[in-house]
């Protein structure tokens, strides 16, 4: 994970659009939403390992051109909006390459068994000593 946001910005291409939401006039005159779109085969930050576990991971993030597209209009300015997807794909990006250990399977101890067993034996008992009997 040798990537900077510098490095990132270099290889991100944006889209940007009249946004939604709050803004008043301001919204129906000011492109501020803005559409990053980033190539993962195309980058030449990542190995080809990276590459894979990245387009794996990510694959239902990745619309129908193949790039990584992350959308952010929450702020009233473009730059905001720009500096907040490229967060937004640092985060994505960095949580994507991170290798999970592969789990060891384990049995229950002798004493976990054996304990189990006896806590449902002790419910089992709990429960026939409630039962009314009735004789006819």
């Amino acid at each position: 994970m040798n990537f900077s946001k510098d490095d990132l910005q270099r290889e991100v291409f944006y889209k940007t659009s009249r946004s939604g939401g709050k803004g008043g006039q301001n919204v129906n005159k000011v492109s501020s939403k803005v559409e990053l779109l980033f190539s993962i085969t195309g980058s030449v930050l990542f190995t080809d390992d990276e590459k894979q576990r990245l387009t794996e991971k990510l694959s239902a993030r990745l619309n129908k051109d193949g790039f990584v597209q992350i959308v952010c209009d929450e702020e009233r300015s473009q730059y905001l909006n720009k500096v907040k997807a490229i967060d937004r794909l640092v985060n994505t990006l960095t949580r994507a390459l991170i290798v999970q250990k592969p789990r060891k399977a384990t049995k229950p101890s002798k004493q976990a068994k054996a304990k189990r067993l006896d806590d449902k034996k002790q419910q089992g008992a709990k429960k026939e000593s409630r039962k009314r009997y009735f004789e006819y």
